[in-house]
């Protein structure tokens, strides 16, 4: 049985843990830090802050999630806290990605969150006692492995359907797949992270889970609103942003490490994604930091 523990350190735990291990599923209440390194995972981060605001680096802008607003996100696009204005606890559960995708969320939901936002529920302040109230009862069940964890999947189900419709402002058609489609989507996004650095192309992400690259590439942008590629050209543009930004390494040695074949491939990739030059993201990001 887990021991219930209130705060636990959260900074010897990013210091202790690798680039992209997984979370699994989890719900933890703990006093916040800003934290040292962006974070990368697969699974869905639900985040909330009680009696203050928490400031995120989400891909290259900064954001700021409201106190006592339900917010969501997908790891896989990096993130880090970097500011903190009168948080007194905050709770994170992470749900992974094969069981998010179970949930029959709507359609337009999920594609704004494979694409790169953090969805906040702008209704939260109607709900704040009943939200922390369920908050405190998952992490509860949570700690302490109570058998009530399938009570505690519905509940967390039923309340992100009512995010998406508040997010979206209506009733919509919900997202469904098979179960052996979860797995295969979620195995080609896993199979992108670990071999983004690669020369992969489509068709070996298909074939690493024994399909078509043509039915691979419908069943993954059925599920995340964007093709195959550009996910591999996603994976390997948020790859250098990171490095850009806590490595010293060049810019072709960044290139080199991201899986682009040429310096002018991956500045013509990045500027497309970001709007600028590596050299000048960099630049703009680190001189920020400075002030």
């Amino acid at each position: 049985m887990k021991k219930h523990t209130e705060f636990p350190d959260m900074m010897a735990l990013e210091r202790e843990r690798q680039n992209f291990e997984p979370y699994g599923f989890s719900c933890i209440k703990f006093s916040p830090v800003i934290m040292p390194r962006l974070d990368r995972h697969n699974e869905i981060e639900i985040i909330y802050a009680l009696g203050g605001s928490v400031t995120y680096f989400f891909q290259d802008r900064s954001v700021v999630v409201p106190p006592h607003c339900l917010a969501i996100l997908w790891g896989m696009f990096p993130h880090r806290i970097i500011e903190l204005n009168g948080v007194r606890a905050f709770y994170l559960v992470s749900i992974p990605l094969s069981q998010f995708l179970c949930m029959g969320l709507p359609d337009a939901f999920m594609n704004q969150l494979f694409k790169g936002e953090i969805l906040m529920d702008e209704d939260s302040q109607r709900f704040v006692h009943y939200d922390q109230q369920l908050l405190e009862n998952w992490w509860m069940d949570y700690s302490a492995s109570s058998s009530d964890m399938q009570a505690m999947m519905l509940e967390l189900q039923g309340r992100l359907i009512r995010m998406a419709n508040h997010v979206l402002s209506g009733s919509v058609l919900g997202f469904s797949m098979s179960a052996g489609e979860v797995n295969l989507v979620e195995r080609m996004t896993l199979y992108i992270a670990a071999n983004y650095h690669r020369p992969i192309k489509v068709a070996d992400v298909g074939r690493a889970v024994g399909l078509h690259p043509d039915y691979a590439n419908t069943m993954f942008k059925k599920t995340f609103g964007h093709t195959l590629s550009y996910h591999l050209a996603l994976e390997r543009i948020t790859q250098a942003q990171r490095k850009l930004l806590i490595t010293s390494d060049s810019i072709v040695q960044i290139a080199e490490a991201c899986g682009f074949n040429s310096i002018s491939c991956f500045n013509s990739a990045f500027l497309k994604f970001n709007g600028c030059t590596p050299r000048d993201y960099r630049k703009h990001f680190l001189n920020r930091g400075a002030d």
